[in-house]
């Protein structure tokens, strides 16, 4: 008897969660189908019933984020899509900059997790991980006080500095640098979203 859209759907789910994290622990090279499929809980041919090749499952796993478990996340932190206001970028900020973020390998956002490995991937995991930037900056964009001229320069430096400074603060060894390298990264970012509010 074949299986239901549904059963499908959810196996389909089941195996992009498993890769998400996975592929934040070990990046794209160190994990395998076999490994996918094994911790899924499914079996390694069944993988093609739903991807072309492990390429395809890496563009869908840094995509499922935004909507997944980034989701949850933003939800935890009392980020609100539709109460926009300077309030949501300070939550953004102090979340996405902490260190409960940053010790989550698991559950990091891709953009910290993943950034060597989609420089060197295809343009759909390309595509993808910009996905997760452009959404971050609309945030910002769309949470800034004052004059237009001006906001989407803040709203991309904002993101750059939380992007940049928890990729930074990841690979280094030395603790109380990485948390130095995190807040200031925050102070930064959180004196940029200020900026827009003290404007005349």
């Amino acid at each position: 008897m074949p299986y239901s859209a549904e059963h499908k759907k959810n196996t389909r789910a089941t195996i992009i969660e498993t890769a998400r994290t996975l592929f934040n622990i070990h990046g794209f090279r160190g994990v395998t189908i076999g490994m996918i499929m094994k911790q899924a809980g499914l079996t390694h041919g069944g993988f093609y019933n739903h991807f072309d090749n492990k390429e395809a499952l890496y563009a869908a796993a840094v995509k499922s984020f935004l909507g997944g478990r980034g989701a949850q996340w933003r939800e935890e932190a009392g980020i609100d899509p539709s109460r926009l206001n300077p309030e949501m970028a300070q939550h953004m900020l102090d979340s996405y900059l902490s260190n409960e973020h940053l010790e989550d390998m698991e559950n990091q956002c891709p953009m910290i997790a993943l950034p060597s490995d989609v420089a060197r991937a295809s343009p759909d995991v390309q595509q993808a991980y910009q996905e997760l930037l452009t959404a971050m900056v609309w945030l910002f964009e769309n949470t800034l006080d004052g004059p237009e001229e001006g906001v989407r320069q803040r709203a991309l430096s904002m993101a750059a500095l939380c992007v940049g400074g928890m990729v930074l603060a990841r690979t280094l060894p030395d603790s109380g640098l990485a948390i130095e390298v995190r807040d200031a990264a925050l102070k930064a970012a959180s004196d940029m979203r200020e900026v827009s509010t003290a404007t005349p």
